[in-house]
C-alpha cells in the first residue's frame, strides 16, 4: 500500500485524538498490558484508545511512535492482510523509536490475528478493537496465543452517565433532595435512551440511536455474514424485542417471523440470533429450574443498550426497567447470572445469581396490591427452597422501601440507588 496515504491517515488520526473531549470511564488497563477491546459499536472502544495514546504521549513517547489506523476510514477500502507489513515499514519511516500500534475495528481484515501475533512476537505494543465476539473465540486465542488481554467495553454505565453529565453521585448525594432529584431525572433520560456515549452530544438522541441500530445490523451483522433475508432479520430482531421480560424458543421466533409472511427456515433463525450476539446487540440468560430438577427451559434475551430496546417497543416502561437492570447484573456476573422460572415451585423470579446469594425482582411499582403480592411472594417462595440466598431485591422507578415477610426482608429499591449500588461493588471487585 502507498506509504505517503498510510502516513496521512495516521498523521490525521493523530488531529484526532488531539481534538478529541474524552469522558473518564471506569475501565483501568495494566501499564505494560496489550489489549483487544471487544464490544457493542459505538459503546466507546475508540475513545478508550484515546486516552491510552495520550497517556502515553504524557509520559514521554513521541506522537511519531503512535500508528493509530482505524479499519473503517475509506481511504482504507483496499487493505488486505498483505498491507500489514507497510504499516511495519511507515513506522520505521516515521520514528527510529519504536512503535505502539492501535488498530481500530481490525476485524474488517481478515487473518489481522496472523500479524498482530508477529507485532507482540517482535515486542512491539499493540491494542487492536473490534465489534464481534468471534475475536474472543478459542480459535482466536490459539491464533494470538494469549499475547494480548481482553477487555469487553459497554455503553455508559449510570455512574459514568453521571460523570458525563456533571452529577454528583456519592452515599451523601443520594441523601440531598436537589441532588437526588437530579439523578432520578438522568436516570429517566439513561433507561429510556440508553448509554451511548456520544448520544449525549445529540438533542434528539433517538435519531443518533437508529443509525447506530442501522450500522450494526446492516454493517456487523448482514452484510458481514452475507445475510440474504435482509427483512427477515429486521423483523426477527423487532419480535425478539417483544419478548423482553419473557423467555423463548426459536421455535417460537421462528413461527413469529413466518406468521408476518417471511419464508426463513429455523436453522436460518438460530443463525441470525447468533450473529445479532457475536456483535454485541443482544446477550441471553438461561433458567436455573435445573436446580429444583426440571429441565432447562428457553433463555431470556436482552437488549445491550436501552436505547436500541426502545426504537422497538410501545408499551415499553416494564422491559426497559428490566432490561436495564439485565445490563447491570450481567456486567458483573456474567454467566453466573440466570432467571428462575419453576413451576413446580410456582417462582417466577427476573434475576437469579446464586453465586452471590442474591435475587432480584424488577417492577416498575408495587403500590397495585396484586402486584405486591406477586413479588413478594415469589421472593418469599424462593427463600423456602433456596437457603443459600442471602438478599432480596425488588428494583422499582422510583419507590424505596422495606418489606418483613416469612422470615425474610426485601429491600424495595428505586432503580437509580440499585444501579450506583451494583456498579461501585462491580469497581471494587
Amino acid at each position: 500500500m502507498n506509504h505517503t496515504l498510510l502516513k496521512t491517515v495516521i498523521l490525521d488520526q493523530h488531529d484526532v485524538i488531539q481534538n478529541s473531549v474524552i469522558s473518564p470511564r471506569t475501565y483501568s488497563f495494566e501499564e505494560n498490558g496489550n489489549y483487544i477491546l471487544v464490544g457493542l459499536r459505538r459503546a466507546g472502544k475508540s475513545t478508550l484508545l484515546y486516552q491510552r495514546v495520550l497517556d502515553l504521549v504524557a509520559g514521554g513517547v513521541d506522537w511519531a511512535q503512535i500508528i493509530y489506523i482505524n479499519f473503517e476510514d475509506e481511504r482504507l477500502a483496499e487493505f488486505t492482510l498483505s498491507d500489514f507489513q507497510d504499516i511495519v515499514e511507515v513506522q520505521s519511516e516515521l520514528s527510529p523509536k519504536p512503535g505502539y500500534y492501535f488498530f481500530d475495528e481490525i476485524q474488517n481484515i481478515d487473518g489481522w490475528e496472523k500479524f498482530v501475533r508477529r507485532l507482540r512476537d517482535s515486542g512491539a505494543r499493540v491494542f487492536v478493537t473490534g465489534s464481534n465476539a468471534k475475536m474472543l473465540s478459542s480459535e482466536m486465542e490459539r491464533t494470538l496465543g494469549g499475547r494480548l488481554l481482553s477487555q469487553h467495553v459497554y455503553p455508559y454505565s449510570f455512574t459514568e452517565y453521571l460523570d458525563a453529565l456533571g452529577i454528583p453521585h456519592e452515599e451523601t448525594d443520594l441523601l440531598r433532595t436537589k441532588t437526588y432529584g437530579a439523578i432520578h431525572r438522568a436516570f429517566l433520560s439513561y433507561y429510556q435512551d440508553g448509554g451511548f456515549p456520544e448520544s449525549l452530544l445529540y438533542s434528539n438522541k433517538r435519531t443518533y440511536v437508529e443509525s447506530v441500530y442501522q450500522k450494526t445490523l446492516l454493517g456487523d451483522i448482514i452484510a458481514r455474514n452475507g445475510i440474504r433475508n435482509e427483512q427477515a432479520m429486521r423483523i426477527l430482531m423487532k419480535k425478539i424485542a417483544e419478548t423482553v421480560r419473557n423467555s423463548v424458543s426459536f421455535t417460537n421466533l421462528y413461527g413469529a417471523v413466518k406468521a408476518v409472511g417471511f419464508k426463513v427456515s429455523k436453522d436460518s433463525i438460530i443463525e441470525y440470533v447468533g450473529y445479532a450476539s457475536d456483535a454485541f446487540l443482544l446477550f441471553s440468560l438461561n433458567n436455573a429450574a435445573a436446580k429444583f430438577a426440571e429441565a432447562q427451559g428457553s433463555p431470556k434475551y436482552y437488549f445491550a443498550d436501552n436505547g436500541i430496546l426502545n426504537l422497538f417497543l410501545v408499551d415499553k416502561t416494564s422491559a426497559l426497567l428490566e432490561n436495564q437492570v439485565a445490563i447491570c447484573l450481567y456486567k458483573r456476573f456474567g454467566d453466573a447470572l440466570h432467571f428462575l422460572k419453576s413451576s413446580q415451585s410456582d417462582i417466577d423470579l427476573d434475576f437469579y445469581i446464586p453465586d452471590a446469594g442474591l435475587a432480584v425482582q424488577a417492577a416498575i411499582s408495587l403500590a397495585d396490591a396484586d402486584a405486591r403480592a406477586r413479588e413478594v411472594g415469589t421472593l418469599t417462595r424462593l427463600a423456602a427452597k433456596d437457603p443459600d440466598i442471602r438478599r432480596f431485591i425488588i428494583v422499582t422507578l422510583d419507590e424505596e422501601e422495606t418489606i418483613e415477610a416469612e422470615g425474610i426482608t426485601i429491600e424495595v429499591l428505586p432503580a437509580a440507588k440499585f444501579l450506583l449500588e451494583m456498579e461501585q461493588k462491580e469497581r471494587l471487585s
